[in-house]
Order: C-alpha cells, then sequence, then structure tokens
C-alpha cells in the first residue's frame, strides 16, 4: 500500500462503544444521548457531500472538531454553545439541547454548487432567491452588495435541506417571531466575528450555516459546529480578486474543492458518484488541515500512528466518563 492508502485505511469511519448509551450515526459524527441530560459527539473522518458520506478522509474529524472549538471558544460572548469538554481531539461533550428546526445559512458571494447555493439557482433564471432580489448580470463568485440571511429545512436523515424564506419559517411554525428575530442577529454577528478573524489570516469567509436548539431555560445556544470546513467556505483572500477577473474558482480551502471534482465527473444527485482517488483525498486533507492552521495560527499535531484513533478514543471517553466504561 502507498502512504496514502495506508493513511486512509487508517481513517475513524465509525465510532461505536457499546458501553454508551442511545447511539446514533449521522453522515459525519457518531453521537450518544447520556442520561444527565448531556451528549457525546464523535466526529469521524466520513466525508459527506450531496447528503450523502462519499469516502474516508485522513484526519478530517480531527480537524473538524478542533477548528469548532477554536470559534466555539472566541464566540461565547456573541452566543452561549452546547460545548462542555473536549477529552479527545475527535471527541466533544455536549449540553443536549431542543433543536430548532432551521438551518441559518448566511452568505456574502453569488456561489455554490448544490441545489439549495444562491449560484446555481441564479444561473438557472432565478432573481429571487429566499425573499432577496438579485439584479441581472452577475456573475459566479461576485461579492454581494450586503450579507444575506438564505435559511433552510433541516432534512431528514438522507434528506435534502430546503429552503424557505424567513416569513415561511415563522408562518409555518418552525420558530416564533421573536426566535426568528434573535437567530438572525445572532447569526449575522457570528459571521461577522468570522469574517473578521478569518481576514486577519489572509482567508475570506464567504459563506456557512449555524444550528441553534434552546437549552432548559429556552436560551437560543449555538450548537452541532461553527465555521468549519465542512460547513463553510473559505477563499484565500490574496487570489480572489485576479482569480475573478479571470472567471476562475477561488483558491478554496474547504469542503467545495470534493463537491466541484465529483461534479466534474457526474450529476450528484442522478448518477452514481465515481471513486475518489487516494491522491485526491490526500490533497483534500492537506487543504482542511491548512485551513486549520491559518485560522488557529497553531501547527496541526497528527495522531501517533502507533495507536489506532478508535483506542485513543475509548481510552478518553473512559476517563472522561468512568461511570460508563
Amino acid at each position: 500500500m502507498t502512504d496514502a492508502e495506508t493513511l486512509i485505511a487508517g481513517c475513524l469511519t465509525e465510532a461505536e462503544f457499546p458501553e454508551l448509551p442511545n447511539f446514533y450515526r449521522g453522515k459525519v459524527r457518531d453521537t450518544y444521548a447520556l442520561d444527565d441530560g448531556r451528549s457525546v459527539f464523535i466526529t469521524t473522518d466520513r466525508q459527506s457531500a450531496f447528503d450523502q458520506v462519499l469516502a474516508a478522509v485522513p484526519f478530517k474529524g480531527q480537524v473538524l472538531n478542533q477548528t469548532a472549538r477554536f470559534w466555539f471558544d472566541r464566540t461565547r460572548g456573541i452566543c452561549p454553545n452546547h460545548v462542555i469538554d473536549d477529552p479527545d481531539p475527535n471527541v466533544a461533550i455536549v449540553r443536549r439541547l431542543e433543536m430548532l428546526p432551521v438551518e441559518m445559512v448566511v452568505r456574502s458571494y453569488l456561489t455554490g454548487s448544490t441545489d439549495t447555493a444562491i449560484w446555481p439557482m441564479y444561473e438557472r433564471g432565478g432573481r429571487v432567491l429566499y425573499g432577496h432580489a438579485f439584479p441581472d448580470g452577475m456573475k459566479k463568485n461576485q461579492r454581494l452588495d450586503e450579507t444575506i440571511l438564505t435559511p433552510t429545512t433541516k432534512g431528514a436523515a438522507g434528506a435534502h435541506d430546503v429552503p424557505v424564506t424567513p416569513a415561511d419559517a415563522v408562518a409555518r411554525g418552525l420558530v416564533s417571531q421573536a426566535q426568528w428575530d434573535e437567530l438572525a442577529g445572532k447569526s449575522l454577528a457570528l459571521f461577522a466575528r468570522g469574517q473578521e478573524i478569518a481576514a486577519r489570516n489572509g482567508l475570506i469567509l464567504v459563506d456557512t450555516k449555524y444550528e441553534f436548539g434552546v437549552d432548559g431555560n429556552g436560551a437560543v445556544t449555538l450548537a452541532d459546529e461553527i465555521h468549519t470546513p465542512d460547513s463553510s467556505r473559505y477563499w484565500i483572500a490574496e487570489t480572489y480578486e485576479n482569480r475573478f477577473a479571470a472567471g476562475e474558482n477561488p483558491d478554496s480551502l474547504d469542503k467545495e474543492f470534493l463537491r466541484l471534482w465529483v461534479s466534474e465527473r457526474c450529476d450528484p444527485y442522478s448518477e452514481p458518484i465515481p471513486e475518489i482517488p487516494a491522491e485526491t483525498l490526500m490533497e483534500f486533507s492537506g487543504r482542511y488541515i491548512a485551513l486549520y492552521e491559518r485560522v488557529t495560527g497553531r501547527a496541526f499535531e497528527r495522531p501517533r500512528a502507533e495507536l489506532p484513533v478508535k483506542e485513543r478514543i475509548r481510552a478518553a471517553l473512559a476517563r472522561a466518563l468512568p461511570e460508563y466504561f
């Protein structure tokens, strides 16, 4: 096996521990609902796009978990979040929330490649998107005049997210008007903080999504992840203008690299997705690590090769949750 194949073979593709209760498998995270109101989130190396799991990417789970923790720590003053502890690079112990059924997607550029992204909608002729009017003559990856909210309803497992306008979200009872107003204000403030920190590190935070829940006191609380390369689009600032002028896609450090690789080879919503070569997955991994290092200013610490990741996680969980092990 090549070095790349060895690393891919060692990816964390599942994190099922029979000692912990109430197991649930999402596209990327394996979670457990503990009996005391906490949950355990284990971020695996599974890579999802187009509403399905495509492959496993070396170190991806660690990058996501540690990037999210960096941002959770730096945005506590804007919105409380669900994190209690992170006993392992791939693990977060969090407060369990009643999740709100709206994903708050924030955008500053006309871009994207999925069905709910604004560029494909615009390219198909749409000029009123998520309740926002767009003029004719705009180009892909163009900066918007102002940051906008383009919420979606959260799709069930295996289902697509569905665009919704703010008025519809309230009219359908997904959230109250007061909740919408709070979600909108917090989302825009979180995004502004993210753009500020990204810009200091030579990056453009292009768009992102936030998920919120309410705690036992009814307080709106940030959950899931924040400003990770899975949930956000990041471009390298110094090359953006030249590449935009040339009609080229920006240099990116996010999931769009893999989305574009797939989209160039098939229609991912109606055709089988081809197997992704090991070299492509390693390049993808390198982009995620580069994003983590640029955003945080920290060197990424690769795990010890001789210790399987799942064994390391089990030991960390046993120390953090001895009542279960």
